[in-house]
This record gives structure tokens, sequence and C-alpha cells, in this order.
């Protein structure tokens, strides 16, 4: 195997990367193993909370009661926000897949491989983001 081929193994080696080699396939092949990393483990955290509410008992006192419902909303709501995440790592998959991951889709500059390790499933870069937030602050949703 040539070193041109062998995969990128860790952030370190990505970051030292050339910046000609911005999703070069072994870029692209390294985010790739990220995110499906990351869709396994939210599917795995929904999968436990199935359990988790499947195992709840009755419990006569109504302060524990009221607790215990308590936790599951905040599990549920958790669960929820990891739902939309799972859409958004699909997407970025997809992106992949397509050949624009790691591109703003607002402006088509590169969106930085440190904020792609970040947040792996960004689709705009920092400057798009941040103008899409103060537009959001001045006009609301």
């Amino acid at each position: 195997m040539s070193k041109a081929s062998k995969p990128i193994q860790s952030e370190e080696e990505l970051l030292a990367q050339p910046e000609s080699e911005y999703m070069s396939p072994r870029q692209l092949e390294f985010f790739k193993h990220r995110l499906l990393a990351l869709e396994e483990e939210l599917r795995a955290n929904a999968g436990e909370t199935t359990e988790h509410l499947r195992e709840t008992s009755v419990v006569p006192d109504p302060a524990d009661r009221a607790t215990i419902e308590e936790e599951h909303a905040l599990e549920l709501r958790t669960r929820d926000r990891e739902r939309k995440l799972i859409k958004k790592v699909q997407q970025a998959l997809a992106s992949i897949e397509s050949g624009s991951y790691g591109y703003c889709e607002e402006t088509g500059e590169p969106i930085g491989l440190k904020r792609l390790l970040a947040r792996p499933t960004a689709t705009l870069s920092v400057e798009a983001q941040q103008r899409r937030e103060m537009r959001q602050r001045q006009f609301g949703d």
C-alpha cells in the first residue's frame, strides 16, 4: 500500500495534510468513518432509551413518580435532538458521495478541517454561519 492510499489515522495526521489535499479521497474516507461511527453511537443510544423506558415500573410515591417522569421527558428530548443529528449525519454522508462535503453550501468555499473535526455535519463556513445567526437574531427564525 503506497503512502498516498494509506488511511488517515488521527486528527493530527489529518491537520498535517497540505492545503492541496483538502477533501482528497483520504480525507473524505476519514470523515466518512467518523460520521459512520457517530451514527452508530446515536442509534445505540436510541436503543438504550427504548429499553430504559420499557423497564419503568409503577411507583406509588407521587414525588418519585414525578422525578421519573421528568427524567423520561429529558431523555426523550435528548433522543429527539439525536434523531435530528442522525438526519444531519446521513446528509453529510450523502454529500461525501456527491462530492460536495467540506464546502459551504452558501459560498462554495472550504469549510475547513478544524471546523469539520469539531462539527462533522457542518454545511456552512464559520463566516456564513455567523451571518445566518446574525440574520436570525435580527429578523427571528
